[in-house]
């Protein structure tokens, strides 16, 4: 078994970046013998952001994160949670406020680390 970290630091809009973080972990998940856990730090914990309203044809962050959610992790940092004023209860389903100690221990434990 593989386990893939993938750190997420841009919010959800305006930068390609978590976009893109999320479609590799969705093609990781879909990989046998890999575990997939994504991490978002900074303003990317509003990637998580329940209820989102995109318009049609434009990709939807909240949308993406439910496969990883299905096969894999993806947690939050709750410092960042705190300091955007969002609750637990505001996030997307299956996403799991998380700690910097326990992105420390991902980090030891994980065969690759990605930081988008």
């Amino acid at each position: 078994m593989s386990d893939f970290t993938i750190i997420i630091n841009d919010p959800p809009y305006g930068s390609e970046r978590p976009y893109n973080a999320l479609r590799l972990a969705n093609s990781l998940i879909k990989k046998e013998d890999i575990l997939v856990t994504v991490f978002l730090m900074g303003d990317a914990v509003t990637c998580a952001g329940r209820g989102q309203k995109t318009p049609d044809g434009y990709y939807n962050i909240e949308r993406m994160l439910k496969p990883v959610v299905r096969r894999g992790r993806v947690l939050l940092c709750g410092t960042c949670m705190d300091a955007r004023g969002m609750k637990e209860e505001n996030i997307a389903e299956g996403c799991k406020r998380s700690t910097l100690d326990e992105l420390t221990d991902l980090t030891i434990s994980s065969d690759k680390v990605l930081v988008f």
